[in-house]
């Protein structure tokens, strides 16, 4: 009798243990509550490498929650090219665009999801949270819709320009405060191909 009652406390005991060790474990493994956690963390590429979120910090999930909003704008403004544009010149980079930002857009997104990040809305291109970036305001946006021809050629290059420099500047964010390697080497493809975008739509416009 004596040795049955023994053993249930024993077993108690070791319940009692391991249900400690799993509410340990569970504070220890947030990085939310234990600072010892974070300073291990940042010290160490391995531990966050392997933690599920994956070696990205802060910069990382700014650069993709602002450039898929400024990415849809710029589609967004491509797709109204084929039917308003007049040069050819402006429907093929009106068309290059969409070809390089399309995939980007679907590349971040993942990012985003695989962090456990909120996506962007849907429609938040007028105020995205980045803070401007060469975005363009819903009334340009109007204004644009509206014009066709060499007018909605010079509109379009121009408010583009405007956008564009707006998104290399956040790469070049990204490429100085970021971690994750596949969003830096982005940044370095979006700082190439739009610095020269902007230069041909300079030139098309005759200020180089």
């Amino acid at each position: 009798m004596n040795s049955k009652r023994s053993l249930v406390r024993r077993t108690a005991a070791v319940a009692a243990a391991g249900a400690a060790a799993l509410v340990l474990a569970a504070c220890g493994g947030g990085g939310d509550s234990s600072a010892g956690h974070d300073g291990h963390s940042t010290k160490s590429p391995s531990a966050s490498a392997s933690a599920s979120l994956g070696q990205h910090n802060a910069a990382d999930v700014t650069f993709a929650k602002g450039m898929i909003p400024h990415h849809r704008q710029a589609i967004e403004m491509a797709d109204l090219a084929p039917s308003r544009a007049e040069s050819a010149e402006v429907k093929k980079l009106a068309a290059d665009i969409k070809k390089a930002q399309d995939p980007e857009i679907k590349t971040l997104s993942g990012w985003l999801t695989s962090w456990g990040e909120e996506m962007p809305a849907e429609g938040a291109t007028d105020h995205s949270m980045h803070g401007g970036g060469g975005m363009m305001t819903a009334e340009e946006m109007q204004q644009l819709k509206e014009s066709s021809g060499k007018v909605f050629d010079t509109a379009f290059m121009e408010m583009m320009i405007k956008h564009h420099e707006g998104a290399v500047e956040m790469a070049k964010t990204e490429q100085a405060d970021g971690a994750y390697a596949p969003a830096k080497e982005m940044a370095g493809q979006i700082i190439t191909s739009q610095s020269a975008e902007i230069e041909q739509m300079n030139k098309l416009l005759g200020k180089n």
